[in-house]
C-alpha cells in the first residue's frame, strides 16, 4: 500500500474526488502534509472527523519506527537508525552549524555500490527506498526543528545508498521537497551525491536540474579508484571525467567532487597531483574529508597536517578546497555505522 508521501498532489486531489471530497480539500491536506509537517491525520484540523478516519484507513504514514538515536557530546548531531515496516533499517543524521540545520538522509536501505571504507557500502544492497521514506526522513526532523523555532535549510542525499541507482524515487523525493506549495526548500539546497553513475549524471545534465551534484571521487588513477570502489570499473575516470565536464556545461553549474583522505593511500602528494591535472581548468570544488573509519576497514583518517599539504598541492593547480570537520565521529554519524553497531550488538537483524 502506498504512504500519503508516495502521493503527487495530482494523485491527492483524485483519491480525495473519489471520496465525493471538493478539490480543495486535497489543497488542505496537502498543506498539513508539507508546510506544517502533521504527523498523522488526527492532527488535521481543518478537516471533518470523518474524512480524517477514512484517510487514516486508506493512506497511511510511512511505517518507520525509531530503532536507536545518539546525540554528540557536543549537542550539535543527532542521528536516528529507523526500522522500515519490512525490519530494514535506514539512518539520518541532523548537523547543526551555525545558521544551517542540515540533514543527511538515505535513498537506499544498503547500498550496491561496495565502497570498502564505507559502512554501508559494507552491508550490500538491500532495496530501494520508497519515495514517502525518503520524504519521511525530512519531515520527522522539520517537526522536531520547528518545535524549537527552527527550519530544515538544506538537505545532503549522502547517507544510505546510492542516489542515483535508486534515481527514479529520489528525484520524485527532491520534486515534492521543492515544491512551491510544499515544503519549499530551494532546489539549490539539496544536493546529491553520487559515486560516478555515469548514464545517470548524464541524465541529470540533461534535465537541467537546480539541485547541486557532489562526486565522490576518492582517487585520482583507475587503480586506485578501482580498489577504493569496486563499481568504478563500469565507468573509468576518463569516461566519468567526461560525463562531469557535460554536466558542467548543461547546467552551468559548479561541480563538487568529495575525497575521503585516508592517511597513507589517497593522501599522497602523488595523488594530489593526479588530481590536480585531473580537474585542472574545470568548474568545480574538492571537499576534503578525513576518513570517518569503519570495522570493516583498516584505513585511518589523515593528519591535520597531511591534508593541509595535499590542499596545498591542489591550489598549485589552481583548483579550490575545502578541508570539512567531521561530525558526530563519537555517535557513528558516517552513513551505516550505527546500524553496524544496532546489529553487532544483537538489537536488531535489519533482515
Amino acid at each position: 500500500m502506498n504512504s500519503v508521501y508516495d502521493l503527487d498532489f495530482a494523485a491527492l486531489t483524485g483519491l480525495l474526488t473519489g471520496l465525493g471530497q471538493p478539490k480543495f480539500r486535497a489543497r488542505q491536506v496537502w498543506e498539513w502534509l508539507y508546510q506544517q509537517a502533521a504527523p498523522d491525520f488526527a492532527h488535521m484540523s481543518n478537516l471533518p472527523k470523518d474524512l480524517r478516519e477514512t484517510l487514516a484507513a486508506k493512506l497511511p504514514f510511512p511505517q518507520m519506527t525509531t530503532a536507536a538515536d545518539q546525540l554528540s557530546r557536543d549537542g550539535q548531531t543527532k542521528k536516528v537508525l529507523w526500522r522500515l515496516g519490512d525490519g530494514r533499517f535506514i539512518e539520518t543524521v541532523l548537523m547543526r552549524y551555525h545558521k544551517r540545520r542540515t540533514l543527511c538522509i538515505s535513498s537506499q536501505a544498503g547500498c550496491a555500490m561496495g565502497c570498502v571504507f564505507c559502512a554501508t557500502g559494507q552491508m550490500g544492497f538491500l532495496r530501494h527506498l520508497t519515495v514517502g521514506e525518503i520524504v519521511a526522513q525530512v519531515l520527522h526532523f522539520a517537526r522536531e526543528l520547528a518545535a524549537e523555532g527552527e527550519r530544515v535549510t538544506n538537505v545532503v542525499l549522502m547517507g544510505m545508498g546510492e542516489p542515483l541507482h535508486n534515481y527514479e524515487n529520489t528525484l520524485t523525493a527532491v520534486d515534492r521537497l521543492i515544491d512551491g506549495d510544499g515544503f519549499n526548500i530551494g532546489a539549490r539546497k539539496i544536493t546529491l551525491s553520487t559515486v560516478g553513475l555515469v548514464p545517470a549524471i548524464r541524465r541529470y545534465a540533461d534535465e537541467k536540474r537546480q539541485t547541486p551534484l557532489a562526486v565522490s571521487l576518492h582517487a585520482a588513477t583507475d587503480a586506485e579508484r578501482n580498489r577504493l570502489i569496486p563499481t568504478a570499473r563500469k565507468w573509468p575516470l576518463a569516461e566519468l571525467m567526461a560525463a562531469c565536464r557535460y554536466y558542467i556545461a548543461q547546467t552551468g553549474r559548479r561541480l563538487t567532487f568529495e575525497w575521503a583522505l585516508i592517511n597513507g593511500e589517497n593522501d599522497t602528494t602523488e595523488q594530489a597531483q593526479a588530481l590536480g591535472r585531473l580537474i585542472q581548468g574545470m568548474m568545480c570544488h574538492v571537499n576534503l574529508i578525513p576518513l570517518n573509519p569503519t570495522q570493516g576497514y583498516g584505513g585511518v583518517p589523515s593528519s591535520r597536517e597531511r591534508a593541509a599539504q595535499f590542499q596545498e598541492t591542489l591550489a598549485q593547480y589552481g583548483v579550490t578546497s575545502t578541508i570539512r570537520l567531521r561530525r558526530g565521529i563519537d555517535i557513528q554519524a558516517g552513513c551505516g555505522q550505527l546500524r553496524q553497531r544496532f546489529e553487532d550488538e544483537g538489537l536488531g537483524t535489519g533482515t
